[in-house]
């Protein structure tokens, strides 16, 4: 959400920063739309006044025995009550069609941010590891899975449709495994806070964090109101709603392992094979709550909280810059981590980190304030997977296969797996 006197100061500015995002002179139909709001309740003020202006009269010309006056001044009375009727309906749409857009409009580019149109125009920033050369040839994931009978997407399909799978035996161990050590190695090594959340939550969270109302395609809501969590980035950002926070508490640095649920919608075609791309996967999510000096250096901080459990796992990766025609509606800045997977030949997206900076604050009315400080200020806010499990465990599955189709267990994980070294076939 943008701070609407920013707008009015600098359109230009506004502008610009949205042209960026393919989005061209907005300012004029938002400053257009707020006046109209800001006159109607500059008049309403003035009818107001006149009311009770006029009100007072009635009592004068009563005491003066003035019938005529009086009555006059009843009949200016009722009329001022209607026109107010009609203005604070007026108020109300400008107001609700200002929103509307305003809800609607992504959060500006950082200045570091590449321009570019999609993924092939995002910036290389790192790369770590060298991905072994393999003397077989490589299979991907679902090839390996399903040839060990621990990875069955037939029996999912025939109970819930495409993009599920079901897991089973050693390799749904080892999926567990992977969740486990990444959500002890963000506590233990990187000193996050573990929290517990819902999985269900209402429209005002979503609405708070982006994906509402812009994005309701992709989230499976309930016969409630309810909606599943997309990530457990909403419900651990939404903490702040609302609330007031002492900067002395900050910065929130928060971890979280969740199910989540996304309808997929616009990705037919897309990696429909496996389960690169599912209806229901696991994730580490980070999220990071923070006074607005701090948040750059918090990015970095969460990018290298990520990174380190692919290097501990010795996963080859690279860092990209995510440029604005690949930028998330919230984020001013991301960088996603693309792990290689060998059975594609290519990096593919693990994790993302992004800065939404006071973008899901204003929207959640989520501010902080010092003992000293004379008013409040908006939090910011970042958010990163630490990882997504499901991709973890595909590229632990093709970085560690072996020629007879087995799969070696990183040593991280052998003590959630039971000291077991070998998934093999049983």
């Amino acid at each position: 959400m943008y701070d609407l006197r920013a707008i009015r100061e600098n359109p230009a500015w506004f502008d610009a920063a949205l042209k960026r995002r393919g989005l061209d002179s907005l300012s004029s139909q938002v400053l257009e739309m707020d006046e109209t709001r800001r006159s109607s309740q500059t008049r309403l003020g003035e009818l107001q006044a006149r009311r009770n202006t006029a009100s007072k009269e009635i009592g004068a010309a009563m005491k003066d025995k003035d019938a005529a006056r009086a009555d006059a001044l009843k009949t200016e009375v009722a009329e001022i009550k209607e026109q107010m009727t009609a203005l604070e309906e007026a108020e109300a749409i400008a107001e609700a069609k200002l929103n509307q857009l305003l809800a609607g409009l992504p959060n500006r580019p950082d200045d570091s941010v590449p321009d570019g149109d999609d993924e092939d125009d995002n910036a290389e920033v790192k790369v770590w590891g060298e991905p072994a050369t393999l003397d077989f040839t490589p299979k991907q994931h679902f090839e390996l899975g399903e040839e060990l009978g621990m990875m069955d997407f037939e029996t999912a399909a025939h109970m819930s449709g495409a993009r599920f799978v079901i897991l089973r035996g050693k390799l749904a161990r080892l999926e567990r495994a992977i969740a486990q050590f990444m959500l002890d190695w963000q506590i233990e090594q990187n000193a996050l806070t573990e929290m517990e959340v819902p999985y269900l939550v209402h429209a005002d969270a979503l609405y708070g964090t982006g994906q509402l109302p812009k994005f309701e395609e992709d989230l499976y809501k309930t016969n409630s109101g309810h909606y599943l969590i997309p990530t457990s980035e909403v419900p651990l950002t939404n903490i702040v709603a609302d609330k007031i926070v002492d900067t002395d508490s900050l910065p929130m640095r928060m971890v979280s392992y969740s199910p989540c649920f996304r309808s997929e919608a616009g990705s037919a075609g897309r990696d429909t094979r496996g389960m690169i791309r599912q209806h229901q996967f696991n994730k580490v999510e980070m999220v990071t709550i923070c006074d607005p000096e701090s948040s750059w250096d918090e990015l970095e901080r969460m990018r290298g909280c990520a990174e380190s459990v692919l290097e501990v796992l010795n996963l080859p990766y690279r860092v990209v810059t995510l440029c604005t025609g690949d930028l998330g509606f919230s984020a001013a800045k991301t960088y996603d981590l693309e792990v290689w997977l060998p059975g594609q030949d290519a990096y593919r997206e693990i994790s993302s980190c992004s800065n939404t900076l006071d973008f899901q604050a204003r929207r959640m009315k989520a501010r902080c304030k010092s003992k000293t400080d004379k008013q409040t200020r908006f939090l910011h806010s970042l958010n990163g997977s630490g990882l997504a499990v499901g991709r973890t465990l595909i590229a632990v599955m093709e970085n560690y296969q072996q020629a007879d189709g087995s799969i070696a267990v990183p040593q991280p994980l052998q003590p959630y797996m039971g000291g077991l070294s070998v998934i093999a076939a049983d």
